[in-house]
C-alpha cells in the first residue's frame, strides 16, 4: 500500500482545527497528522488550501444512483456504494423497507454476500445494516408499503439477524405496538433500536427509552407531532438526553426552522444527518420505484402517487451544507454531525468518524461550500473535480 502526505489543508481533527498541515497517509491508515508544511521525502498531494473531514457515515440510506437495497443485488449494491464517495459518503448502514419477509430475506443476503466480499478501497463501505420496518405502526406509514407492516416478533427479528449474520445495527420500530417491548428487551444490547414510524405518544417514547430504546429515525416525519399539552414523539425526542436523532436536513422533509431547533435541543453530539435517499438520488427527475411503489421525482422532492414524500434525492455533503445554513452553526462543530457520531453510535470511532492518528484514512477534500473534490478510501485516493 502506497505512502504519501496530503499537505496544505485546512483540517478538522477531533479535538482542532488546523489552519494548515498536513496528513500522513500510510497502509490505508492515519499514521500521523502535523501543523505547517511538510519537508520529508513522501509524496506529496496538495490540498491547495481545502477543507480535509473525515469521511461520511450515513446510517441511513435505502439507495441511489440507480440502485435500491431492496434490489437484493450484489452488483446494484457495489454501483451504488461506488458512487457515493463522490458525495463524500465513505460507510454506510444498507437500508431495507417493510416488504415482504421473503423480499427482505432476499435484500439481506444480497447485502451479506457484498459485504463480506466488498473492496474497501473503491467504493463506500457497508459496516452494517438498518433495518426499516417491517415492526412499525401502519398509522404513520410513510411510504413504507402498509401490506407488509408486521408485529414485532423476537423469532421473525432473529431470523433476520441470523440471516444477515449480525450485521444489523439499528432497526426502526413503533415501540407502541403489541410485542415491541419484549422484543426490544431481547435485542436491545445488540441492536440499536430507533423510534419511528409510530403513533407513540411523549410518555411512551420515554418509557421505550428507558428500556433501552436510543434513537429516533428521521424525526419530524411518519412520528407524533409537538403539542403544547401534548409534546409527542418529537417533544420526547428534543428533550430526552438519551435519544440521538436521525434528520433528513435537506429543507423539504422539514423546514429549515425545525431543523435549527432540533439542532439547538440535541447538540452537535446527539444529531445524525442522514439523507434517506432512494433510487433517484443522483438520477434524472422521472418515475421510480421505491418498495413496490411509483414515487415521482421533481426537483428536490420525491413523492408518491398519493403525495407523501417517499425517502429523499439528498446527497450527504448538501446535508452538511444545508445544515450550516439553517442553523448557522460553524463547520468545526457540526462536522461530527455527519460522521464521529454515526461512528460513535455503532461503535466504530476506533477505526472510522474522524481525522485521528490509527484510523481508517477515510478522509474527503472539500471546498468552504462543502463540494467533495476527493474521496480518500482507506488511504486511496478519487478525485472529482
Amino acid at each position: 500500500m502506497s505512502e504519501y502526505v496530503i499537505g496544505n489543508a485546512k483540517i478538522y481533527s477531533e479535538d482542532r482545527v488546523i489552519e494548515s498541515g498536513y496528513v500522513h497517509i500510510k497502509d490505508g491508515k492515519i499514521a500521523e497528522i502535523s501543523d505547517g508544511a511538510y519537508t520529508g521525502p513522501l509524496t506529496q498531494h496538495d490540498a491547495e488550501g481545502k477543507i480535509l473531514l473525515p469521511g461520511f457515515i450515513d446510517i441511513h440510506i435505502h439507495g441511489g444512483y440507480g440502485n435500491d437495497a431492496m434490489d437484493a443485488s450484489v452488483e446494484g449494491l457495489e454501483h451504488l456504494a461506488q458512487n457515493l464517495l463522490s458525495e463524500g459518503t465513505t460507510s454506510f448502514l444498507a437500508t431495507t423497507m417493510t416488504q415482504s419477509e421473503e423480499n427482505i430475506t432476499k435484500a439481506l443476503e444480497s447485502i451479506v454476500e457484498y459485504a463480506d466480499q466488498q473492496n474497501g478501497h473503491d467504493a463506500a463501505e457497508i459496516v452494517g445494516i438498518h433495518l426499516e420496518g417491517p415492526f412499525i405502526s401502519e398509522h404513520k406509514i410513510g411510504a413504507q408499503n402498509p401490506a407488509y407492516v408486521q408485529r414485532p416478533s423476537v423469532e421473525k427479528l432473529k431470523h433476520f439477524q441470523d440471516t444477515a449474520h449480525g450485521k444489523i445495527k439499528v432497526i426502526t420500530f413503533a415501540p407502541e405496538v403489541e410485542g415491541a417491548d419484549v422484543m426490544l428487551e431481547a435485542f436491545k444490547d445488540d441492536i440499536i433500536f430507533s423510534i419511528g414510524h409510530t403513533t407513540a405518544d411523549f410518555d411512551q417514547v420515554n418509557d421505550a427509552v428507558s428500556k433501552g430504546a436510543k434513537h429516533i429515525t428521521h424525526l419530524y416525519n411518519a412520528g407524533t407531532p409537538f403539542l403544547h399539552r401534548a409534546p409527542g414523539d418529537f417533544g420526547a425526542a428534543w428533550t430526552n438526553d438519551d435519544l440521538n436523532t436521525e434528520l433528513i436536513v435537506d429543507g423539504v422533509h422539514s423546514h429549515p426552522a425545525s431543523i435549527k431547533i432540533a439542532y439547538k435541543m440535541k447538540g452537535n453530539e446527539r444529531f445524525y444527518v442522514i439523507t434517506d435517499a432512494m433510487r433517484a438520488k443522483g438520477m434524472p427527475e422521472g418515475e421510480y420505484d421505491l418498495g413496490g411503489q411509483t414515487v415521482v421525482v421533481k426537483g428536490k422532492e420525491a413523492r408518491l402517487k398519493t403525495g407523501s414524500l417517499a425517502g429523499s434525492i439528498l446527497k450527504m455533503n448538501l446535508g452538511l451544507k444545508n445544515l450550516l445554513a439553517f442553523t448557522g452553526d460553524s463547520l468545526e462543530n457540526a462536522w461530527r454531525t455527519t460522521s464521529l457520531n454515526q461512528a460513535k453510535a455503532l461503535k466504530i470511532d476506533d477505526q472510522k468518524g474522524s481525522i485521528k492518528a490509527g484510523k481508517d484514512a477515510d478522509i474527503i477534500i472539500v471546498d468552504e461550500d462543502i463540494n467533495v473534490l476527493t474521496a480518500i478510501k482507506r488511504g486511496k485516493i478519487h478525485s472529482f473535480s
